[in-house]
């Protein structure tokens, strides 16, 4: 006769030796908490050491306590996964994680890049639905509600707290790259922004720290996107739709759709990217004219993917119309302008074969690009030195690629590792020209610094 051995809760095990929390203590907590969120229980400190041992688990009623009980003692949120536990099923039968816990799990793997591996074991979805505005209440009132410390309240402070420091991760984003960007947008949303989520709030407050968690998490995922990160990026993505759509947020959710267009390009899936292009468009019923522009532009190099030239040059006409009315304020986070309006140019021509067109319009777009944007002359040195290697033009191409050189030393970012990794597979096959040899040395260096 056979009999299934236990499976020890090892994780729960440690996360009450870090809190320093005994089991009967643990139990306490609960009891309390249970009381308070209307369902009261009376566990003993064996409930616990049962579920330590693996000789009984947790019921799905009894998750949500223990982690908001585990979340006080250790002075922080607790996921499932760092419990040990698995996530309730919901009455359809499929598992479910609220929207702060999701948001818990991608930014604990994100301030850690050596725990990435697991977030891009996930699948990137070509084939993904693109989300409706305005379904996201009807989701959320089938997730269960945790209860978080009564004594937790946040006011409109903390939202602009979240407003401000959003608008700083951005600059840094711009100057120091995506790697260094990315782990503190992670951690000040593990840390801040997911505990001032589950606490007390007014209506109009708890809305409003939403759609500022959500345009931190949109930026989040953008910068997973620009680091290739794509199964991570298209999580984030999602996770800023609920939370834009949760607080009524159209702007920052077309925004998001916007984003999700731009990977679709960039992973050449045109069709599916002008589907999310039009999309974002719709779902801005008020937008401002840079934000028009923003949606405009996207729309022009999506459309030129599926060789709709009538339709880009209509967009990209339409994005300069309409950036030409917009004042010069321009958004941390999502901003758009003449940098980008002849970026999109320089896309929607070379997906014409008009490479002499492509190399004026991405000339013409860096000579505007602001000098704090770094990360974006990274790129765009980058896809200039290639399209004139392309009409054959080595000199060129090698002394853009020493620009590239340049910026490329100050930044961390992986599509800039990818950049440098070209640059020495496609330039030094034309090693006998003198440019190209004073390029290798150059990289030599370049490498030497960031090794």
């Amino acid at each position: 006769m056979s009999s299934n051995p236990r499976t020890l809760n090892l994780r729960l095990a440690a996360l009450l030796d870090q809190a320093e929390c005994q089991r009967q203590e643990l139990a306490r907590a609960i009891n309390r908490i249970s009381t308070s969120a209307g369902v009261p229980l009376n566990l003993s400190g064996q409930a616990v050491s049962n579920w330590v041992s693996g000789a009984n688990k947790p019921k799905d009623q009894v998750k949500p306590l223990l982690l908001a009980a585990l979340s006080e003692k250790c002075g922080r949120p607790i996921t499932h996964e760092e419990a040990g536990l698995t996530p309730p099923a919901s009455a359809e039968g499929k598992q479910y994680l609220d929207t702060v816990e999701h948001l818990l799990n991608l930014g604990r793997a994100d301030m850690d890049p050596s725990r990435r591996g697991v977030l891009a074991a996930g699948v990137f979805s070509a084939a993904l639905a693109v989300p409706v505005f305005g379904t996201a209440t009807e989701a959320h009132a089938k997730e269960p509600v945790s209860p978080g410390k009564s004594t937790t309240r946040i006011g409109a402070s903390q939202v602009a707290s979240v407003r401000r420091t959003t608008g700083r991760i951005a600059d840094i984003l711009d100057e120091d790259g995506a790697g260094h960007a990315r782990p503190m947008a992670a951690a000040y949303l593990v840390n801040t922004v997911a505990p001032w989520l589950r606490a007390q709030a007014a209506g109009q407050v708890a809305a409003d720290m939403r759609a500022a968690a959500s345009d931190l998490t949109y930026l989040t995922g953008w910068m997973a996107m620009y680091e290739k990160d794509h199964a991570a990026a298209q999580r984030w993505y999602l996770k800023a739709l609920d939370l834009a759509d949760d607080a009524g947020d159209h702007v920052t959710y077309c925004r998001t759709l916007r984003g999700m267009s731009l990977q679709m390009t960039s992973l050449r899936h045109g069709a599916k990217a002008l589907e999310f292009a039009d999309s974002a468009a719709e779902a801005a019923p008020s937008a401002g004219p840079r934000l028009v522009a923003f949606l405009r532009g996207q729309q022009a190099h999506a459309a030129s993917m599926v060789k709709d030239k009538r339709q880009a040059h209509t967009r990209l006409r339409e994005a300069e119309d309409a950036l030409s009315k917009a004042d010069n304020r321009r958004d941390a986070v999502g901003g758009y302008d003449r940098t980008a309006w002849l970026f999109h140019l320089s896309h929607v021509l070379v997906e014409e074969n008009d490479l002499m067109g492509s190399i004026k319009a991405l000339k013409d777009s860096i000579a505007v690009q602001p000098e704090q944007e770094r990360q974006g002359r990274v790129h765009s040195y980058a896809l200039l030195a290639q399209r004139q290697l392309a009409l054959g033009h080595v000199d060129a191409s090698a002394r853009t690629w020493g620009r590239f050189l340049d910026e490329y030393e100050q930044v961390s970012s992986a599509r800039g590792d990818d950049h440098f990794d070209t640059m020495r597979k496609e330039m030094w096959r034309h090693q006998k020209t003198y440019a190209v040899r004073e390029l290798r040395e150059r990289a030599r260096e370049v490498a030497a610094l960031k090794a």
